[in-house]
């Protein structure tokens, strides 16, 4: 979209959608695209909420130019520092020498270690004000959501919430930029993907963001990443809920890693043992050709959580070994695990699936079992016993 966007009032959306960016941060998929999403408040000051990527600056700092014609920008509110939203400040600072940043303690440190910014930066507190006119800023420090200086920005009169990363989610804005304007099935999967991904390690902090929201009257969010929730704000703050506490919907996720197909074999049974068993939301996964990314998104939003790994070089099989690392970086919780392994001339697999287990204080659901060559039957056994368990752990 090469335009600004009304939000209410003088609030204008003046973002820009990325389609090019094929992996975000360099690790996750953008299949779908993302927006970066800034804000302009026209006022007796003006002042612009958070910048874009650097590679489209051009387009970003047209679009103010558009609204503003020779009128300045006199502040620019720094909600969060990855460079993906503060790429464009040293550029906006180019066009606008005298523009004053607002940003808390720990945001002046990035400031200078990534541009070299030490001058017209104003330091706010937490619940500070800033009077822009018949427009007024309150400022929440929300840190750790997901960086140490992220912040939030409530702008009082229309009721919109400013809110960061928080409430965002992957995929590019198509044509509208409102909830109501918007097919939000088509965002689900991609907002799950972005908290799993980004913000799941850090789902304390966004409860205690709740907390310190807990009084305020939002109309309006306004995140970073994905739709402006203008009609049912409520929708993303019940979504953010749910992940943030760790709620779970009945299905199962089986992620294996299989060199020949021997650990394929056993996992394909447990799925077909767990649909005999009632389960009906089943995901079956190769962890060597699934995007952890997808992994993660699924395995965050079903109860249920069976991995079985082949032995590599006497460790876990490496996709296996990231899927592990990064769970338990995202400290998950509320799951039933049920674990077996594989193996032909050193055993190593089940073991530390087991480890993981006890770092991760998941419930367990026997049998655990490991395969030595290919799977006998007694192993096929086994693997419809722990579906049997795992559904009925599920259902009671």
């Amino acid at each position: 979209m090469n335009r600004a966007i009304n939000i209410r009032g003088d609030v204008y959306w003046v973002g820009v959608n990325d389609q090019e960016t094929s992996i975000f941060e360099s690790l996750w998929p953008l299949p779908n695209g993302v927006s970066y999403n800034s804000y302009l408040i026209v006022d007796e000051k003006v002042a612009l909420i958070d910048t874009v990527k650097i590679t489209y600056h051009d387009s970003f700092i047209d679009k103010i130019k558009k609204i503003l014609g020779n009128k300045k920008v006199d502040y620019l509110i720094v909600n969060h520092m990855e460079p993906d939203h503060s790429g464009s400040i040293k550029a906006l600072k180019k066009e606008y020498p005298e523009i004053q940043i607002i940003g808390n303690n720990k945001t002046a440190a990035f400031l200078e270690g990534f541009y070299g910014l030490t001058d017209d930066i104003k330091i706010i507190k937490d619940a500070e004000v800033l009077k822009l006119g018949k427009h007024e800023l309150k400022f929440h420090l929300t840190p750790m959501v997901h960086w140490p200086e992220t912040m939030m920005t409530f702008e009082k009169s229309e009721g919109i919430l400013f809110a960061g990363d928080a409430f965002g989610g992957f995929g590019a804005l198509q044509g509208g930029i409102f909830d109501d304007e918007l097919d939000i099935k088509y965002y689900e999967d991609e907002i799950r993907r972005y908290y799993t991904n980004i913000v799941a390690k850090y789902s304390p902090m966004v409860q205690k963001a709740f907390e310190k929201l807990a009084d305020t009257d939002i109309k309006i969010i306004a995140s970073t990443h994905g739709p402006v929730w203008r009609s049912n704000p409520d929708y993303i703050i019940d979504v953010y809920d749910r992940l943030s506490s760790y709620q779970v919907e009945e299905g199962v996720v089986v992620v294996y890693g299989s060199m020949y197909g021997n650990t394929k074999k056993i996992a394909e049974n447990i799925a077909r043992g767990l649909a005999e068993n009632g389960i009906r939301q089943i995901r079956l996964y190769d962890a060597a050709r699934t995007h952890l990314s997808y992994l993660l998104s699924d395995i965050w939003r079903f109860k249920g959580l069976i991995i079985g790994s082949c032995t590599y070089n006497t460790e876990l099989f490496p996709p296996v070994a990231g899927l592990t690392s990064a769970l338990l970086n995202r400290r998950v919780k509320n799951h039933k695990l049920g674990i077996f392994g594989t193996y032909s001339w050193s055993s190593a697999a089940k073991d530390s699936l087991l480890e993981f287990a006890e770092k991760a204080r998941l419930d367990l659901i026997e049998p655990v079992f490991e395969a030595k060559y290919a799977p006998a039957q007694d192993d096929l056994k086994q693997a419809s016993q722990l579906a049997k368990n795992m559904a009925q752990a599920l259902k009671g």
